[in-house]
């Protein structure tokens, strides 16, 4: 960012609504190295307390203000090349905040491909075009007038011809006129019309009918939902739907008979025409196609929120914990995966059972998973949620064994399960084995299994495939680190893949520590973190608080405190006679303590020490509780209208939510059945629904609330 930081946050303070003191603060910490996690846990006395949303919020700003910024650059430098760069053109694009009216105003001088207004101007065209737009209709009549440009061999042939040239240049300076395509274009923003047709090739790319609910269809293109823009979007991309986004053709003509028109002699009636050519072939084309990007940019922004919202709530999830458990990764023909985990994740065991097969080869499946209860005592069995899940279920529960049986989302399992990260954990084991360890992981933390395959693969969100990629990546890459950093990891166990979203690390880093605890055996303290290679002081200073290491010497190593605040705990225990430990255990020992008496230590800081203190390296997300469906539905055939289930929420959209009742495939929950109210639900939330219908023939439930 080449614009000095004093000016710029001003500009960002205007444009996110923020305080300015604070949006200055964080962009000199992110000018330095500072991270969003960093910044929102231990910057927070400088940034007056601003949530990593708000941090985002400058950031992303201050970069679009820089790629503004950037194209404002060229667009002065080529128009000063042009030899066009006047003061007033100077002075107006220096005053500008959109790129769009920046554009506008280096439209008319942008070099740009022959046109027709092009071309007469390369016939002399122009003078005759200056004397139409006066519109005073003195001096010879227009038609003699034009007579005077006639040239064969330049393709004005006759006087006709001309005065056509003469319009084509009008309604090019019409069409890049900047007050004209100013008000257009807020005629576009607040009337346009959405409207959908079925394509040629309609019945040809669409045999199923998925898009005719759309077909004849008119949206209001400002109150058009992001889900209905999307699927609009790639209906005309699949060739099953024809669209046009334009509002009522007068209005715009309106629009440019108030600036342009004046009179009614001949010249205006030239003018007249060659405005109504501009909407038409410069105009319309043009802002359509500028609103359509808006639009999806709009229907992008909105389907990346929700998500990110799903998908911090299922990496959020309740985790079972450092437990052992086995996991079962279920099949019918080619039996069920079998892993046993210990209480870090290693594996210990693992073997196919056939539940599903014979009867021989059932009682042969009890007897191997009961032996393996018995042997390693797991707390809990995780079963795969996918083909065979609920059978699988039930087959359990009815061994009466003493772990808890818990079903396990399998969405990504098998992304995981032959990607490069697992072959490399399990370099031997075959790939379903793979898929049943990742269950087991996935039940003891969701979110240190999660990081290792891609958020896309999650299963979360609406249309994700269509929305701008990067903008999604980036957007998941902040909802990944967030979590990551919110819940911190154990050094000495996390993963490569877990590490790398630590705040400062990256890939390169989480590997180098990784490499040096292989090598050198677990880290006794933060402190000894400084040994790795490449772990720099902003590196440290920017990941250590996030970097738990339990069981050292310094307790407040196992603890979210940061290094740089262990000399004030260590002053505020000499300060009461006592040791750190003791002020960790005692709750009166904490309450004496001052706000305020501690060198750099703000009331802020002191307030999330102190709650470190009492509880040194809690873990942000809620407790574990089991979750187990009705036995008596386990098909989509044994559900019958009005009928009252306990499901899981799967996946949050701005049209409702995906309920899974155990039958192998998501229910919906309409929008319309919260009566106007905020949809104040998350993935993995539990909830009774009452089935309103069931649709066999396309596989689609409908869900009510239910009582």
């Amino acid at each position: 960012m080449n614009e000095d930081r004093g000016l710029l946050a001003p500009r960002v303070a205007k444009e996110t609504a923020l305080p300015e003191r604070g949006v200055a603060a964080v962009l000199e910490l992110l000018g330095g190295g500072g991270t969003v996690p960093f910044i929102a846990r231990y910057r927070k006395e400088a940034t007056g307390g601003l949530d990593e949303v708000a941090i985002i919020k400058i950031r992303d700003e201050s970069e679009r203000i820089a790629e503004l910024e950037k194209r404002r650059g060229a667009i002065f430098a080529s128009c000063e090349s042009l030899g066009v760069l006047s003061e007033a053109l100077r002075s107006s694009l220096a005053a500008v905040n959109t790129l769009a009216e920046l554009e506008d105003l280096y439209l008319p001088y942008r070099p740009k491909r022959k046109t027709r207004a092009s071309a007469a101007k390369e016939r002399g065209l122009e003078p005759l075009a200056v004397r139409i737009m006066k519109q005073r209709n003195v001096g010879a009549p227009l038609l003699e007038d034009a007579a005077r440009y006639v040239n064969a061999e330049k393709g004005a042939a006759s006087p006709e011809d001309a005065i056509a040239g003469a319009r084509d240049i009008i309604a090019e300076a019409m069409s890049e006129h900047t007050a004209a395509r100013g008000r257009v274009r807020t005629l576009f923003a607040r009337k346009a019309v959405i409207t959908a047709s079925p394509a040629k090739s309609a019945a040809q790319n669409d045999p199923a009918g998925k898009y005719r609910d759309y077909y004849d269809s008119q949206t209001s293109a400002d109150k058009a939902s992001s889900h209905r823009l999307l699927a609009l979007f790639r209906g005309e991309r699949e060739g099953v739907l024809k669209l046009s986004v334009l509002p009522e053709m007068p209005e715009m003509q309106g629009i440019l008979r108030g600036i342009f028109l004046r009179g009614e002699g001949e010249e205006s009636r030239e003018v007249e025409a060659a405005l109504i050519d501009a909407c038409k072939r410069l105009l319309a084309p043009s802002m359509e196609t500028e609103l359509r990007a808006r639009l999806k940019e709009r229907a992008d922004e909105d389907a990346i929120r929700v998500f990110a919202q799903n998908l911090s709530s299922i990496l959020m999830a309740p985790p079972f914990g450092n437990r052992a458990v086995a996991a079962l990764d279920p099949g019918f023909r080619t039996g069920c995966k079998l892993a046993v985990l210990n209480e870090r994740g290693d594996l210990l065991h693992h073997d196919t059972v056939y539940p599903h097969s014979s009867r021989s080869k059932a009682a042969e499946a009890s007897s191997v998973l009961a032996a393996v209860c018995e042997k390693y005592k797991p707390a809990a069995i995780a079963i795969g949620n996918g083909t065979a899940g609920r059978e699988t279920e039930t087959w359990a529960r009815g061994l009466d064994l003493s772990a808890q049986i818990v079903m396990v989302s399998e969405s990504g399992a098998s992304i995981y399960s032959a990607s490069e990260t697992a072959r490399a954990e399990f370099p031997e084991l075959d790939l379903t084995v793979r898929g049943a360890i990742s269950i087991g992981r996935r039940l003891r933390d969701p979110l240190a299994e999660l990081v290792k395959i891609d958020p896309k693969s999650i299963g979360v969100g609406q249309y994700q495939h269509d929305v701008d990629q990067k903008a999604l990546k980036s957007a998941l890459d902040d909802v990944v680190m967030s979590c990551v950093n919110q819940v911190g990891v154990d050094v000495n166990t996390a993963s490569r893949e877990l590490l790398q979203y630590i705040s400062g690390l990256g890939s390169a880093l989480a590997d180098n520590i990784v490499k040096y605890r292989s090598e050198n055996g677990p880290f006794a303290s933060r402190e000894a973190l400084k040994k790795v290679p490449r772990m720099g002081p902003k590196a440290f200073e920017q990941s250590a608080g996030f970097l738990r290491v339990t069981g050292g010497e310094n307790p407040l190593d196992a603890s979210a405190v940061h290094p740089e605040s262990y000399a004030a705990v260590e002053e505020m225990a000499r300060s009461l006679g006592c040791g750190v430990r003791d002020l960790m255990r005692d709750e009166e020992l904490r309450a004496r303590i001052i706000a305020g008496k501690y060198d750099g230590l703000g009331e802020a800081t002191l307030r999330d020490i102190l709650a470190e203190l009492a509880k040194p390296g809690r873990d942000p997300r809620s407790e574990f509780e089991a979750f187990a469906f009705d036995e008596s539905v386990r098909e989509i055939t044994d559900l019958a209208k009005g009928m009252l289930l306990s499901g899981i929420a799967t996946n949050i959209t701005d049209f409702g939510v995906f309920v899974d009742v155990g039958v192998h495939r998501d229910g919906l929950l309409h929008i319309s059945k919260f009566k106007g109210r905020k949809i104040d639900i998350r993935p993995g939330d539990r909830l009774t629904v009452e089935v309103l219908d069931v649709d066999l023939e396309r596989g689609r439930i409908s869900f009510g609330i239910g009582g």
